[in-house]
């Protein structure tokens, strides 16, 4: 054969192993690339988590540069010291649990990013024919909920405020999954918790919230607050914006998505945890975007966003009932400099 031959051959052979170093090169780049976030929940897998994980198994965090990993949380409140502590850079959870900690420990305490549930979903809960008619009457009364109840973490603030007298009120814990079946058997008299967990923790059972339980809300007597929020080491965002600020734009892609197509979202959750059952998860969804996520200030300043005169009127009620050493500033507690612009953000959030 011809030298041409062979010496073409060998350049052959060089060039594709050039390209292959290349190739790994590349992809030894863009592994590098990937800012590793672990972010804890609020619950269990459930339905009005759907765009977690639409923003994960779509690739939105991905296209960010991220490599995001999502734990199961144990409570709204729970969150906040996983993330302080160093066990994770983000987390979804009770804004108010976050101010409680800002006020104690400004420097471990995260900061809160984009706002979910911008209508207070705290509450307590009796039975239809119970006695307990206005906060007032649950003095000399026993309440129970899960330790990392957001609820149970406010009633200072709401025994305050509502003129209730909390050393007369016995507050006893249990497992999650016991407190609807105590309140229904008369082991305690209320319970802590969010209305629309609480709502379908009884439609479990069997009952119907609607009648056989009374709700009685927190926003329905003074404490207009915030709830849960994302957030992430304040470590973590001042070390690595363009993250959060990559974070934050995935997760809002993908709650636009969710909020025109619930169902889709629901594909997304089941695939997380198939055994979780469908229809419950969609109405789960719903009832989250109808109760927690409508706040009339959402057409105004966009999902993601806060008021601020409204969120120090939240901090002050917060510190001054739980009667913390200190009152954090707003933007100590929530930084807006990493959301989309406001034309990106959705301005409702029921279709």
């Amino acid at each position: 054969m011809p030298l041409s031959f062979f010496a073409n051959s060998r350049l052959v052979r060089s060039l594709a192993s050039l390209g292959a170093a290349a190739g790994l090169a590349l992809a030894a780049v863009s592994a590098a690339a990937q800012v590793p976030v672990k972010l804890v929940l609020n619950w269990k897998y459930e339905g009005p988590q759907a765009w977690f994980f639409v923003a994960q198994d779509k690739g939105y965090f991905k296209a960010e540069g991220l490599d995001v990993e999502i734990d199961q949380g144990e409570g709204s409140a729970a969150s906040i010291p996983k993330v302080a502590a160093g066990a994770y850079q983000a987390g979804f959870g009770d804004l108010n649990a976050l101010v409680d900690l800002a006020s104690k420990r400004p420097a471990d305490a995260p900061v809160a990013v984009y706002m979910l549930y911008n209508t207070p979903p705290f509450t307590l809960v009796v039975k239809e024919g119970s006695p307990i008619k206005t906060p007032k009457d649950l003095e000399g009364k026993t309440i129970g909920g899960p330790a990392n109840d957001g609820a149970l973490k406010l009633f200072p603030a709401f025994a305050r405020i509502a003129k209730v007298d909390a050393s007369k009120v016995s507050i006893t814990n249990m497992a999650p999954n016991l407190r609807e079946q105590m309140l229904t058997r008369g082991q305690i008299d209320a319970a802590f918790g969010y209305v629309t967990t609480v709502s379908f923790s009884a439609k479990a059972m069997g009952l119907d919230p609607a009648k056989d339980l009374r709700f009685i809300r927190y926003g329905d007597h003074g404490m207009d607050l915030y709830s849960n929020a994302v957030f992430f080491s304040r470590v973590f965002a001042r070390d690595n914006p363009k993250a959060v600020q990559g974070f934050v734009k995935a997760l809002n892609r993908a709650v636009k998505e969710v909020i025109a197509d619930p169902d889709m979202g629901i594909d997304y959750v089941m695939k997380r945890e198939p055994l979780l059952k469908r229809e419950v998860e969609k109405e789960k969804l719903l009832a989250t975007l109808r109760n927690d996520m409508s706040h009339p200030e959402v057409a105004r300043i966009g999902l993601g966003d806060v008021d601020d005169a409204r969120l120090k009127k939240s901090i002050d009620i917060v510190v001054d009932a739980n009667q913390l050493p200190r009152t954090p500033a707003p933007a100590e507690v929530f930084d807006r400099s990493f959301l989309p612009a406001r034309a990106e953000r959705p301005s409702k959030t029921l279709n």
